[in-house]
């Protein structure tokens, strides 16, 4: 079926349920960013495949809402759909909640599947369906009825991360839980979250799309831990390890919803009203006390320690072979054979495959050629594959998943001699990314403090990049990590101070529709400076080695100190990469960290 004929399948459905405006968001029961084929719902009745969206969809109209990184792409594959595309942020685009408060009429019904709605999203909605005199249905999935070869859930095995990786036990890790829920004054604590769940229980899967995750949810009270998953997944030694480790019982994945009804006034609640879903929520009895705030193991887990450090730090001594050696790869050969956008993508991967300990990409890998680039989020496909060659730019933005850690590399490659302009945006998003990159602040600072280092060569030119300058990375599971990055917008789940032990990306870019895209990407990892009188100083430690494109870079443009940074940079990336290259690369990659 067409994208139409779906949108019409589902108003049949809707009228026959009384419903008069139906919302479907990019969600699995969990509030996951990536999510499993199964619930690729949104993505089913738009035709949009990023990563981020919510659709909301009327008896007379259709409307997607997505942020920047997708607005290109959104726009040419809603083509046709007659679902319209609303720019989220953008001036006179009205909010969802706005827009459901505008268009919903009085006495109206506004549905949705509530597992897949998170509990502040529904409560959201809520409000506004009171004013209207009107009422919720969120114990319908629609998208279900009509959705007739809808992959099955997923019963991939996990697998452990041994305390070698993981550098504290899950029994530590509980102990911790339950002095913040102590600290909170709960005595329970329902985790839906799937990265949280998996650094409690030191595991990993293959549930979700990139990020190694298993569909499951926890419930940890004072004596006890529920685990509700598809035990199949589970070997018997992770089993006995999980018990060991204090998991007193396992249930079946969807049990937690009955679970939830058991409560009783003698429970306090812990509950993380961005993480839990609307439906759980609202099976958990109205008597019972809830006590909301975030998940404690999000600020835990965000905070890597010694062991983790030091593996993420090995993890990108393999991801910088392995993009340095892409890196020569590319500029020997293009040109002279043929190498296509998805060719390059596959080179890349199995570059990283050989440096052992690889188990996946970390994320949908990007590698955009010429005008592509211009999209944020632009992924390859058959019908959009194209050669690369000299002239142009060539962008990647990939990652891996190590045992070692998870990495997030982005890098923008000159073939040739390539206009000055794209040099000039190239050595812009350069300075930015080194301007942040050496930020001294006091303690307490949070990204939006810091985002102006950034932004400042862009805004000096009346340019703007329209996506976060970077975000918190996961250990082997989530890319993009809560509670801090760097934006230059409010957003209340992403302000927290930044501490010791984070690692948020540094990835500046500007884009030019139906010519380049330019964009440079470091991890960074945050060290305490020194101490005195004014406070606690900060400052970021550059983990990602891999050379930056000297062919790309205006060296006019820049400052004594802006040269210092990338000549430093280079010389770790050569100290660290070169001992791994054969005598060839070895060579190239003396030539392409040189003093500037």
């Amino acid at each position: 079926m067409k994208v139409s004929e779906r949108i019409t399948k589902l108003r049949a459905l809707m009228a026959e349920k009384n419903i008069n405006m139906y919302i479907v968001p990019t969600a699995d029961f969990h509030q996951s960013e990536y999510v499993g084929e199964h619930f690729k719902a949104r993505k089913y009745i738009t035709g949009f495949t990023g990563s981020a969206g919510t659709a909301v969809i009327t008896m007379e109209s259709a409307e997607l809402w997505t942020d920047g990184r997708y607005f290109l792409q959104a726009g040419k594959q809603l083509e046709g759909t007659t679902v319209e595309l609303f720019k989220m942020g953008e001036p006179d685009v009205p909010t969802i909640e706005e827009y459901i408060e505008k268009t919903l009429s009085e006495g109206e019904t506004l549905g949705f599947d509530g597992r897949v709605v998170s509990m502040m999203e529904g409560q959201a909605y809520e409000k506004i369906v009171q004013k209207k005199n009107g009422s919720i249905k969120y114990d319908c999935d629609l998208i279900d009825d009509i959705w007739e070869d809808r992959p099955t859930l997923s019963e991939k095995p996990a697998f452990a991360l041994d305390i070698k990786y993981t550098g504290e036990s899950t029994a530590s890790k509980l102990k911790r839980v339950r002095e913040s829920m102590k600290a909170a004054g709960a005595n329970a604590h329902v985790i839906t979250s799937l990265d949280d769940i998996a650094w409690i229980l030191n595991i990993r899967g293959d549930d979700i799309e990139f990020f190694p995750l298993i569909l499951s949810y926890v419930i940890v009270t004072m004596n006890e831990v529920h685990l509700f998953i598809n035990e199949k997944k589970l070997s018997d030694e992770i089993k006995a390890n999980l018990t060991q480790n204090g998991v007193t019982a396992f249930h079946p994945y969807n049990d937690v919803y009955e679970e939830a009804k058991k409560f009783t006034t003698s429970d306090v609640l812990l509950v993380d009203p961005s993480r839990m879903n609307y439906a759980l929520y609202n099976d958990i009895p109205e008597a019972v006390k809830k006590i909301e705030k975030e998940n404690p193991c999000v600020l835990f887990k965000a905070m890597k320690n010694p062991t983790e450090i030091k593996n993420i730090k090995n993890a990108h001594i393999k991801d910088g072979i392995a993009s340095t050696k892409f890196m020569y790869w590319l500029k020997q050969n293009v040109g002279r054979e043929k190498i296509t956008e998805i060719s390059a993508s596959n080179k890349l991967e199995e570059l990283r495959v050989q440096q052992g300990g690889f188990i996946r990409p970390s994320f949908d890998p990007i590698c955009a050629f010429g005008e592509h680039a211009a999209i944020v989020h632009y992924t390859s496909s058959p019908e959009t594959d194209v050669e690369l060659k000299e002239g142009a730019l060539f962008l990647t933005d990939t990652g891996a998943g190590y045992y070692e850690g998870s990495t997030d590399i982005t890098r923008t490659i000159a073939f040739g001699e390539v206009p000055q302009i794209m040099k000039d945006h190239f050595t812009m998003t350069l300075q930015s990314n080194l301007r942040l990159a050496h930020a001294r602040f006091l303690y307490g600072c949070n990204g939006m403090n810091l985002d102006i280092l950034a932004r400042a060569p862009f805004w000096d030119k009346n340019l703007n990049f329209n996506h976060g300058t970077g975000h918190g990375v996961g250990y082997l599971m989530n890319i993009h990590e809560a509670p801090t990055g760097f934006r230059w917008q409010y957003r209340p789940y992403e302000t927290h101070r930044i501490e010791e032990g984070m690692v948020i990306t540094d990835e500046p870019g500007i884009y030019i529709a139906g010519s380049h895209g330019v964009r440079i990407e470091n991890e960074l990892l945050t060290c305490k400076g020194e101490k005195n009188e004014y406070g606690q100083f900060m400052y970021f430690e550059p983990i990602t080695y891999v050379p930056i494109d000297l062919d790309a870079v205006n060296p006019d443009i820049m400052s004594i100190q802006e040269k210092a940074w990338l000549n430093e940079y280079h010389k770790t990336v050569y100290d660290k990469i070169a001992p791994h290259l054969d005598k060839e690369e070895k060579e190239w990659l003396k030539e392409y960290t040189r003093e500037i």
